[in-house]
C-alpha cells in the first residue's frame, strides 16, 4: 500500500497478505473492508480468530483438529474403527466427510515427507499412528496422501513401517489425477478413489 495510507491499515493488509492464496491487492481490499465494518463486528472477528487459536488442538487419537479431547469422529462408536484413512491435513478429512461414503476413522499426518523442505518423518504424526495400530483392532490402513512425489514417498514409507504389524495397507486408486490435491477433489472422484483403492 502507498505511503499515504495510515500505518495500521498497511500493517493489516500485510497480515492478510501473509495468508496462503491472498495477494497484496486482495489483502488491501480485505483491509479496507475491515475499516468499513462496525466496531462490534471487527471485535467479533478478532475474538473468533483468538478463540480458534486458543481452543482448537489435535485430537489425542487421530490428530485431527477439535476443541474436545477426542474428536466427534473418533468418539463415534458407529464408525468402523478397524479402518483408518491416513491423510495429510485436517482439510482432507473434511473433503472425505463430504462424500458421505466413508465409514471408517482417520489419522492426520500434518504434512508429508519432504527432505528438500526439511520435513522428515519424525516431524509428522507417524509415531501416533503406529501407537494406535499397535494397540490392536485395526485391519486396514488407507493411504490417502496426495498423488505427488511427496505423497507417494510418504505412503511408501508408512506402508513399510506397517508391514510387520499385520495390517492391510491400501492406496487410493484412479480418480485422483497425478499431482492433484485431495482437498479439491469432488465427492464422486473421492468416492471412486476409495472404492477402487490398491493394496500395497
Amino acid at each position: 500500500m502507498a505511503d499515504h495510507n495510515a500505518l495500521p491499515l498497511v500493517v493489516l493488509a500485510e497480515k492478510f497478505a501473509s495468508l496462503p492464496g491472498i495477494g497484496m491487492k486482495s489483502a488491501q481490499r480485505l483491509a479496507y473492508h475491515v475499516m468499513s465494518m462496525d466496531k462490534e463486528s471487527v471485535e467479533d472477528f478478532a475474538k473468533a480468530l483468538i478463540s480458534a487459536k486458543n481452543d482448537v488442538h489435535c485430537c489425542k487419537i487421530c490428530q485431527n483438529l477439535t476443541e474436545r479431547e477426542v474428536c466427534p469422529i473418533c468418539d463415534d462408536q458407529d464408525r468402523d474403527h478397524s479402518l483408518i484413512c491416513v491423510v495429510e491435513t485436517p482439510k482432507d478429512v473434511t473433503a472425505f466427510e463430504r462424500t458421505r461414503e466413508y465409514g471408517g476413522v482417520y489419522h492426520v499426518l500434518h504434512g508429508l515427507i519432504s527432505p528438500m523442505d526439511g520435513i522428515t518423518p519424525d516431524k509428522l504424526r507417524v509415531k501416533e499412528l503406529l501407537g494406535r495400530i499397535s494397540q490392536g483392532g485395526v485391519e486396514e490402513v488407507i493411504m490417502a496422501t496426495n498423488p505427488t512425489v511427496e505423497g507417494d514417498a510418504t505412503a511408501m514409507y508408512i506402508a513399510g513401517l506397517l508391514k510387520p504389524l499385520n495390517v492391510k495397507v491400501s492406496r487410493l486408486a484412479f480418480g485422483l489425477p497425478v499431482g492433484g490435491n485431495v482437498e479439491y477433489a469432488d465427492e464422486v472422484t473421492l468416492f471412486k478413489a476409495l472404492e477402487n483403492r490398491n493394496y500395497m
